[in-house]
């Protein structure tokens, strides 16, 4: 009789930059009608004013965008709604402030969340590739990242224990609204070397989740995204009893 509203038993926040698109439309892609979304946009310039064309997105506003008060304000005013988990969908901040920085930020939101338990997405891509058994990857950063963010991202995992087999930004066009997934697809399949066990597409403003399945049925090998990540283990902490297809060998784990 009724027709469907929006409303879900289990419903997640994400806090993002105030130019990105990204994370809301992949999360409400995963949640299909069982979960709902609810999306804190952060004020952040993240571009490099002198730059043009080919834009990489500043090492130092990167580093800035988890500075308090602004995220932790954002965290606190979408913590008044009625959610059971918060992702923080930002893993280039993540990169160039450390592991030890993610998890003190995490403590820090959690601190205004009133007890609604905090994802940090990077932290989440590390849960998940030691619930695979995953010790080499590849590492696929986005277009707009630069060599130097790259490196930092290849860092981070280093320092939690993994080999790094390869890494390196994405060769497509440096604007979120011109990557197409066919070009994801091109791009990634072709760099993956043999010793990689699994590939980890960071970046949650990198289009990505439409081609996991594909990947993986190409290269016989897990296929994680910053925001895939981030949202299975969002419904981890939400104790969600949820099913997932398609998106993914990591939603057969328990997170």
């Amino acid at each position: 009789m009724w027709q469907p509203d929006g409303w879900a038993r289990t419903r997640i926040g994400v806090l993002i930059p105030q130019v990105d698109l990204n994370p809301e439309s992949e999360f409400r892609a995963l949640a299909g009608a069982a979960v709902s979304i609810h999306a804190a946009r952060v004020a952040q310039k993240t571009y490099d004013p002198r730059e043009t064309t080919d834009r990489k997105i500043a090492i130092d506003r990167v580093r800035a965008f988890a500075d308090p008060p602004q995220v932790d304000d954002a965290a606190e005013s979408l913590a008044t709604a009625s959610l059971h988990a918060i992702a923080y969908c930002f893993t280039s901040s993540s990169y160039m402030r450390g592991a030890s920085d993610d998890a003190a930020l995490k403590s820090r939101l959690e601190a205004r969340t009133r007890g609604i338990p905090v994802v940090i997405a990077a932290m989440a891509a590390v849960t998940a590739l030691n619930a695979l058994t995953v010790k080499r990857f590849t590492l696929i950063s986005p277009p707009w990242f630069s060599e130097e963010l790259d490196q930092q991202g290849a860092n981070y995992f280093r320092s939690q224990g993994f080999e790094v087999v390869s890494s390196g930004p994405a060769s497509l066009p440096s604007d979120q609204l011109a990557v197409q997934p066919n070009a994801v697809f091109d791009w990634v399949r072709t760099r993956v070397p043999e010793r990689a066990e699994a590939v980890f597409i960071g970046g949650n403003g990198f289009r990505s989740i439409g081609v996991i399945k594909a990947l993986e049925d190409t290269l016989n090998r897990p296929v994680l995204t910053a925001n895939q990540v981030a949202f299975w283990q969002a419904l981890a902490l939400a104790k969600a009893n949820v099913s997932i297809v398609n998106y993914g060998r990591i939603f057969a784990v328990a997170g």
